[in-house]
This record gives C-alpha cells, structure tokens and sequence, in this order.
C-alpha cells in the first residue's frame, strides 16, 4: 500500500486503510522513537515543516526535531498557539504565507506534534496547501490520540460554530507515544477519557465494562492500563472509520455528546470548558433525552456514573435559547434538522432523527436548572 507513492507498511500497531491508501498507527508506551525512525522513508530528502506549539515543543520539540533531521532534507519550525484558539483562518493563512516563503513543495511533509487543536489545524493547512501534502500526526494529549488523530477529519472554528470549515484527508501516520501523556495535568487526562467513555458507551459493550472495572488504574497512570485502554479506543475508532470515512453513517455514533458539546464550547467562547468536558456535559444530556424517550434507567445510570467518576466542572449559567441556537447550526446538522446519537444499551447507539424539537427544549432547560 502507498500514500503519494511511497511505502508505509512500517510494522505499526494498527493500520486504517482507506481509498488512497493505509495510515500506519504506532501507539504504546515509549514508541515513538522507534516509530520515527520507521517512518524515515516518509520525509527522506524532503522538507518537514514542524508544527507546534511552544508549550509543547519545549518539552517535546527537540527530541522529534531530532528524529526528522536524521533523514529528512531539512527541518522547518512553525508555531501555533496553545488551545482551541489554534483553529482560526487566520493562523491557517498565516501558516501556508510561512510555508510559501520558506519554500514548501507539492512533496513537503507537515508533521503536527501536540494536541487536538494542533492536529486540526495541521491538518487542514496541509490539505489544502498545493492542493494538499502528506502529514504526520503526533497526538501529545490522550484526546488527541483516540480521537483528534485518527479518521482524516480536518477543521478550524468559526465564532458561530466549532469545526464548521474543514477537509477530510487521511494522515499519511500517526504515533501515539502514551509515554507523552505523563506530562499532561490531570485534568487533561480527565477530560480526555471522556471521549474513551464515549466510544465505549456506543460501540462496545465489554469494553465499558472494562473501563468501570480500570478507570482508576488508567486515571493514575498505570501505563499498562492506560495503554491498553487507548489503543482499545483507538482500534475502535480504526475500525469505525474504515466502514465509514466520511461520516456519513455508523461513523455518526461518534458524535455522541458532541451536538450539545459543541455549542457549549462556542457559547463559552473556547474558553471555560475543555473539549472533553463540554463532551461529558453533552452525553449527560444526551442520555436525559434518551431516558425520556425510555432508555432502560440502568443503562442510563451507569453511564451517567461513569462520566461522572471523571468529574466534569459544573456549568456555569448558560441561556438555553442561545444554545438551541448553536445546535441548529452544529455542522452534522441537515436540512431536515438535528440527528441525535442516543444511547440504546450500554455499548450500543443509535442515530435519532426523530426527536421532537419540544422535548429537546424542556430537557435541556431542566439541564441547565432553569427549569
């Protein structure tokens, strides 16, 4: 299998094929060194444009740098900012400006080390610089890698609504070092699992199971535990994107808690809210309106404590109307109205697209107390 012509069976982990290719997946505690030195036939002679952030090139920056320079043509630093911010028009411009300037060719490779916001951002740039380069992800943060990372979606926010522009292209790798992750605060990895509780919860039964049996071990840090949970997630979301790569319908699963997580983290300006959390916030919500449409309470309760366990900030006061606002504008949505992904069993979800716009408002008023 090729992407852009050049071999990329590199004895990965996982591989996700798809129609120009396969993307090889390095994940485990401790790959990435291995992983890099592997994939040197991917930038071999070629200019590697670096993106990251400072944060996060100074802690993991030098070591990557170095992997790159013992095969690529040359080695070109650029910089995004920390957080969601990083997904702006703006900073994509001024990027492909960068690259222009600095000599970038229709065979450059962009590599993307850090988080989610990076990943997108470096996704998109490179698939529309030149009519789109190959790229590299590097997921330095757990949501990252079981999510940001795997499945070709590209995107930058817009003030009115989160990834409402972006490309599907596929990496042409991806490694995920958990050893990275030691680094992060807990509140990263907090936020992060609830995106492994989401998978869980629509895909695979056994493996919610698993993670109310070892959530605590993973939350710690054990790095067997946590490895094992991530590569799980991440096998998951191979497998899903492999049947439906352009989300058009199981890929739609994944979107459980994010209609109403998204328009809490445009509401809150990218601000107050983690990308996991406003996603714990949005499956809580999403498993009231199933219970009302009669969800087994167990089912419900169960996943409800697992979210929980993980402790999501409360929300601040929020206005419903504004939010019911931000949905109706939420990318996933159609012309016929919002879709919903709505727990049916604990490791199964189904897509609803009959759900009466009264009960969405009474519920999510209740929601929010205002009720």
């Amino acid at each position: 299998m090729t992407t852009t012509g050049r071999p990329v069976d590199f004895g990965a982990r996982l591989r996700l094929e798809h129609d120009r290719g396969v993307c090889p997946i390095f994940a485990g505690y401790g790959c990435a060194a291995g992983a890099l030195r592997a994939l040197a036939p991917v930038w071999a002679g070629r200019t590697v444009f670096l993106l990251s952030t400072p944060a996060v090139g100074r802690l993991h920056g030098a070591a990557v740098r170095a992997a790159l320079e013992a095969a690529a043509g040359r080695v070109v630093a650029l910089e995004a900012p920390d957080g969601e911010s990083a997904k702006s028009v703006d900073h994509a411009v001024r990027l492909w400006r960068e690259m222009i300037v600095a000599g970038g060719k229709r065979d450059s490779v962009l590599v993307a080390l850090g988080g989610g916001s990076v990943l997108d951002l470096g996704g998109f740039v490179a698939a529309c610089f030149l009519r789109g380069i190959d790229f590299v992800h590097l997921p330095t943060t757990l949501l990252a890698q079981v999510d940001a990372a795997i499945g070709g979606k590209t995107g930058l926010d817009l003030p009115e609504a989160k990834n409402s522009v972006g490309a599907f292209r596929q990496p042409a790798a991806v490694v995920a070092d958990t050893a990275w992750l030691e680094t992060l605060p807990a509140r990263e990895i907090r936020a992060g699992l609830q995106e492994v509780v989401k998978i869980a919860a629509v895909l695979d039964r056994g493996f919610f199971e698993r993670l109310e049996r070892e959530l605590d071990a993973v939350v710690a840090g054990e790095p067997a535990a946590r490895a094992a949970v991530i590569e799980r997630a991440m096998a998951l979301k191979v497998e899903v994107v492999e049947q439906d790569p352009y989300e058009r319908d199981l890929r739609r699963l994944l979107n459980f808690g994010h209609t109403l997580g998204h328009a809490l983290e445009a509401e809150l300006g990218y601000q107050e809210l983690l990308h996991g959390e406003a996603v714990a916030h949005g499956m809580l919500y999403a498993v009231r309106l199933a219970r009302a449409r009669g969800l087994d309470p167990t089912v419900a309760s169960r996943i409800e404590q697992l979210v929980g366990r993980l402790g999501p900030p409360p929300l601040p006061a929020l206005d419903a109307s504004a939010l019911l606002a931000r949905m109706a504008r939420d990318k996933k949505a159609r012309e016929s109205g919002l879709a919903w992904v709505l727990p049916e069993a604990v490791g199964r979800g189904g897509v609803h697209e009959s759900v009466a716009p009264e009960l969405v408002s009474s519920e999510l008023a209740r929601f929010l107390g205002l009720a």
